[in-house]
């Protein structure tokens, strides 16, 4: 094995591919540029560290399950209520999920609820390299209650627990039986004072015993979720029927 073989093993063990990729290019240009040892290996060391955090920030979107095309270059900011316009450039920074609070966004169906926690978890991912996982409510229940079917329960809440954020969307449209309300429970009780939560629903609190059922479970539910949280309404008018509005002008 020559020189170049062996050395070409040794980065792939090392796992630094970049060094692997550019180390030979890199040379020539520092032949041709006469750079000095130091400069030549600082080079690569910043083309490693570039290509590291590209491709981590790939994974986590990968992983984050965030719907497509939902960012905050697509958000028509313009239609979101001044509150929530003011409060954007803050959630967007990730600064409620180093306070572990929460964000809860209520609003009739159309508002742009699901659009604007999304954008704000892109954001989180590309600039500040957080884990975020966006799930339908639904989905997480169903997801909740196969584990605790299967005596894993706590193995699933300890993976979730993993996410820096989870996105949590239509709440509001969970009509529960006991069982599911109870490992959705479970679950806000976990991440509550640890774990940021983002929340939508359509349900203003004094409907969620909708959710809960029960009312102390509801009252309980509400108090870990609003202890440390932002709240914004969506009271502005249906997104929806705006690009449809339009649409038909076209």
């Amino acid at each position: 094995m020559n020189n170049t073989e062996s050395l070409k093993l040794m980065l792939k063990s090392l796992h630094l591919t970049s060094f692997q990729e550019h180390y030979q290019s890199f040379a020539r240009q520092a032949e041709s540029a006469e750079w000095s040892f130091e400069q030549y290996l600082k080079t690569l060391v910043e083309q490693e560290v570039q290509e590291r955090a590209e491709r981590r920030i790939t994974r986590l979107l990968q992983r984050s399950c965030l719907p497509e095309g939902k960012s905050l270059e697509t958000l028509d900011q313009k239609l979101l209520p001044v509150k929530a316009r003011r409060q954007l450039a803050g959630l967007c920074d990730g600064g409620f999920i180093e306070r572990a609070e929460n964000v809860l966004v209520f609003g009739l169906p159309g508002r742009g609820k699901t659009h604007l926690v999304a954008a704000v978890a892109r954001e989180l991912i590309m600039n500040n390299g957080l884990p975020v996982f966006f799930i339908n409510t639904r989905k997480l229940v169903e997801r909740l209650l196969v584990a605790k079917k299967n005596l894993e329960l706590e193995k699933e809440l300890k993976k979730l627990d993993k996410f820096a954020c989870v996105i949590l969307d239509d709440i509001g449209y969970v009509q529960q039986s006991r069982e599911e309300m109870e490992v959705l429970f479970a679950f806000l009780s976990e991440r509550y004072e640890r774990r940021s939560l983002m929340i939508t629903s359509n349900l203003v609190f004094s409907e969620w015993d909708k959710i809960f059922k029960d009312a102390m479970t509801t009252a309980a539910a509400i108090d870990r979720l609003v202890h440390h949280s932002i709240i914004l309404e969506l009271n502005n008018k249906s997104y929806r029927a705006n690009y449809a509005k339009q649409n038909l002008k076209k």
